[in-house]
């Protein structure tokens, strides 16, 4: 299975093709899709769309993992972020921080990788593109990871 791993965002677009057989992963191609910050919005959504529009063709994914971007509501629905304390924000921040950087880590070693690719958000496109395959074969033998 062939999957393309996506770390969203609009000024860097990490991106990442694995190709997973059995139990081993390869690497297929990695990298970023930059537009400009002084370059109006609307050609950035271009500039993004046709970049990985040529990822598509280029390495012909079957298979799309893409980041879901995390934002916690309260009870009341207000944003948490929005009234927590900045201590409390920053904490978080430093646990995000560490769990990223492990994970980039084992992605780095299944992968045969001699560095985390940078920028950071190509080494999370590919542990997206690793989780996907993961929980894929999952399904598919209809058990759980171990």
């Amino acid at each position: 299975m062939r999957v393309l791993g996506i770390d969203p965002g609009y000024a860097i677009v990490g991106w990442g093709v694995v190709e997973y057989a059995g139990n081993r992963f390869a690497p297929i191609a990695y990298g970023a899709v930059c537009t400009d910050k002084d370059t109006p919005f609307e050609q950035r959504l271009i500039e993004i769309y046709d970049g990985i529009k040529d990822i598509c063709t280029r390495y012909q994914p079957e298979a799309l993992s893409i980041e879901k971007l995390y934002y916690q509501h309260n009870q009341c629905g207000v944003p948490i972020y929005e009234y927590t304390p900045m201590q409390v924000k920053q904490a978080v921040t430093g646990y995000g921080k560490a769990v990223k950087k492990q994970i980039q880590e084992m992605t780095r070693i299944m992968l045969h990788l001699q560095t985390i690719p940078k920028p950071d958000d190509t080494a999370d496109a590919l542990a997206m593109a690793v989780a996907h395959c993961h929980c894929s074969r999952s399904r598919l033998m209809g058990t759980a990871p171990r």
